[in-house]
């Protein structure tokens, strides 16, 4: 069974607004779009830099630096420069509180 920890409040995050946080000394951004609640690596596959830094529209959070878009649901890519996925956590939501498991889904 995957162990949740608490990332943030849900009152903490702003539509289509990244926040980062960092659990258990990973980087995790936190998107709240959509009408749910992503969590995804904040570190870019192809240049390591701060996703959290980026943009999200159409469930998706592009790095700043190259472009690069990953898909909050999946991680994966959709286009170039970066050709390998980020890992995302899987997100529960108790009372006000956004909890993070860091077993990936993908």
């Amino acid at each position: 069974m995957a162990a949740f920890v608490r990332a943030c409040g849900l009152s903490e995050l702003e539509e289509d607004t990244p926040k980062r946080v960092e659990l258990d000394g990973t980087p995790v951004s936190l998107v709240k779009t959509e009408g749910e609640v992503f969590a995804i690596n904040d570190i870019c596959s192809h240049a390591n830099v701060s996703l959290s830094e980026g943009e999200v529209e159409d469930c998706q959070i592009e790095c700043w630096l190259h472009g690069s878009a990953f898909d909050l649901r999946t991680g994966k890519p959709s286009g170039l420069p970066a050709t390998r996925p980020v890992p995302v956590y899987p997100v529960k939501i108790e009372g006000d509180d956004v909890l993070v498991s860091l077993n990936q889904e993908s």
